[in-house]
C-alpha cells in the first residue's frame, strides 16, 4: 500500500541511485508517479525506469552536484559509503560529498531528504529507549560520517535556511533477517512512504525521524515524523520467535550490532 500523494512537478535528485537502497526505492517512487534524476559514480545497473533520467556524477565533485540539483524539486541523498570504513574511505563520499549536497540545495533553494543511519546512536546499549534528543554514539567512522552529515544540515538550516529531513535508516530489507532487526526492520514500503512524505510536506524546518517500521521491539521513540505527516504501515512483530535470542557479545549487547564489533578493544 502507497500513500496517495500528489507527485512533485519537478523531478527529484536522487543521489547513490546505484547502491542498494537506491535500487529499491527508484521503483517505488517511479510507481507513484515521480519523475526522477538519478545519479551515482557506478552505472545504473538495472533498465531506467519511465520518467527516469541517469547521469554520472561523483559526490566529490561540488560543481557537477550543484549542476545536477537544477531545475529539480528536492534532492534525496542516499549516496555514500556504506560499510564499517576508515576515516579515509568515508572522507570523500560521507563528508565532502554531504556537503556537496547542501550546497546544491543552497543554490537552487531546495529540500534535502538526507538517509542518515541508526549507526549514529550504535554504541548505546539495547536496553536504552532513545528519542531524537538523544546523545549521539557513533559505532564506526560511517556512523560517524552520518553524525557529520546530521550538524551539517542542522547548520545550514540555522545558518541558511535549508529545509532537511535526515533519516536514521535502520534495517531496510524486504524482511527481517536477524534477531536485532526484529527492533531495526524498516520494509520497503515504509522506506518509500517515508521517502515520499519527506519531500512532499509542506515544511519541515531542519527534521529528525528514526527509520523503523512499527516494531514492538525497537528501542526509538520520539521524532519529528508528524511534521512530515508519516506512520509506518508495516512492521516485524510477526517475525518474534523466529531468530534465536541475542547473546552475550558486543554486536548483541549495543545497539549497532555487528558494526560495533569492529575494531573494539575495551576490556569492559
Amino acid at each position: 500500500m502507497t500513500d496517495a500523494l500528489q507527485p512533485p512537478s519537478l523531478p527529484v535528485l536522487v543521489t547513490g541511485a546505484a547502491g542498494k537502497l537506491g535500487r529499491d526505492l527508484v521503483p517505488s517512487l517511479v510507481a507513484m508517479g515521480w519523475r526522477l534524476r538519478l545519479t551515482d559514480i557506478a552505472p545504473f545497473p538495472d533498465p531506467l525506469p519511465p520518467g527516469c533520467e541517469f547521469i554520472a556524477a561523483d559526490l566529490n565533485d561540488r560543481d557537477a552536484i550543484v549542476n545536477l540539483a537544477q531545475g529539480c524539486a528536492s534532492i534525496v541523498h542516499l549516496g555514500g559509503l556504506v560499510e564499517y570504513g576508515t576515516f579515509e574511505t568515508v572522507l570523500g563520499p560521507n563528508l565532502r560529498g554531504v556537503y556537496h549536497v547542501f550546497e546544491a540545495a543552497l543554490a537552487h533553494g531546495l529540500r534535502v531528504v538526507y538517509a542518515s543511519s541508526n549507526h549514529v546512536i550504535g554504541f548505546h546499549e539495547r536496553e536504552t529507549v532513545l528519542d531524537k534528543e538523544s546523545t549521539y554514539r557513533p559505532d564506526s567512522f560511517y556512523g560517524l560520517s552520518k553524525v557529520f552529515g546530521e550538524m551539517v544540515a542542522r547548520f545550514y538550516w540555522d545558518r541558511n535556511g535549508v529545509e532537511s529531513v535526515s533519516l536514521r535508516i535502520g534495517s531496510c530489507f524486504p524482511e527481517p533477517k536477524q534477531e536485532r532487526m526484529l527492533a531495526t526492520w524498516l520494509s520497503r514500503g515504509d522506506m518509500a512512504r517515508l521517502v515520499a512524505h519527506s519531500v512532499t510536506a509542506p515544511s519541515t524546518g531542519f527534521a529528525v525521524v528514526w527509520g523503523a517500521s512499527n516494531n514492538a521491539a525497537s528501542w526509538w521513540r520520539g521524532d519529528d515524523r508528524a511534521r512530515i505527516g508519516w506512520t509506518p504501515q508495516d512492521s516485524a512483530d510477526a517475525y518474534a520467535g523466529t531468530f534465536p535470542p541475542a547473546g552475550q557479545g558486543v554486536a548483541d549487547r549495543f545497539q549497532g550490532g555487528g558494526f560495533c564489533e569492529v575494531g573494539y578493544t575495551r576490556n569492559d
